[in-house]
């Protein structure tokens, strides 16, 4: 799907009206539009197989909307099918404590993962800076220490990661396979819903505890799988220490 706000309903004119329309999309559930939002900087770099860095990370952002997409669905889901749990905010819904002690926190990011986009939406401003960037700021000063800015694209303005902050960083994808592995990152967060979604359509959970360790369960092992992967991509492709 093409990135862009070019859409009516999400204006991108200014850096201000970016942030209301990345809380609008929050506050709709479409969770799979968030990746228009954003604008990564890429080198100019074409690797063996002809696909360029700019196309590795517009894959990942493809990726990324489809499993936010499956996300919102989800979410949807689950809140329609434990309604009455939810309103009450009974004791045991709000706790949802499995073995791993992650039950309330997976149980925000799958009733309402983007519900602070919506909510704190006062508490965020940009400053712009006059050279086609803007700061973005959360009760007047620099969101996470500086690290998230605004730039202004030719299709409107973006959220950014600074690419000096991020290119030296370890984590930083540097290769066609590294980037081929977030988004495999995507892919498998995806699939791993899409399985919780099919048990969820049989009625198996007839708590939201039951679904939310269910859920827990499924993409915590999908991420600590794909992570692995990255790390020990990363540990072999890191340059050899000089020796003496």
């Amino acid at each position: 799907m093409p990135f862009g706000c070019a859409q009516e309903e999400f204006d991108c004119s200014t850096p201000a009206a970016l942030l209301d329309s990345v809380a609008k999309v929050a506050n709709q559930g479409k969770f799979e539009r968030l990746p228009e939002f954003i604008e990564i900087g890429a080198r100019e770099i074409t690797y063996s197989d002809g696909v360029t860095e700019a196309s590795a990370i517009g894959d990942v952002k493809g990726k990324l909307s489809e499993m936010l997409g499956q996300l919102g669905r989800v979410a949807k889901k689950m809140k329609e099918r434990y309604a009455m749990e939810i309103a009450k905010e009974s004791k045991a819904a709000t706790k949802s404590a499995d073995r791993f002690g992650l039950g309330p926190m997976v149980q925000g990011i799958v009733l309402d993962p983007f519900a602070f986009l919506a909510e704190k939406r006062q508490h965020l401003t940009a400053e712009d800076l006059g050279d086609g960037t803007a700061a973005l700021l959360w009760r007047n000063e620099p969101a996470l220490g500086g690290t998230i800015a605004l730039v202004e694209t030719d299709a409107g303005w973006r959220v950014t990661v600074p690419v000096e902050l991020v290119q030296g960083q370890e984590f930083w994808p540097q290769t066609r396979e590294e980037w081929a592995v977030v988004a495999s990152m995507m892919l498998a967060v995806q699939n791993s819903l899409l399985d919780f979604e099919r048990e969820l359509d049989t009625g198996k959970f007839k708590t939201l505890q039951q679904a939310t360790e269910r859920i827990g369960r499924l993409l915590g092992e999908s991420v600590v799988v794909q992570s692995v992967i990255y790390a020990s991509m990363k540990q072999n492709t890191k340059p050899a220490s000089p020796t003496e």
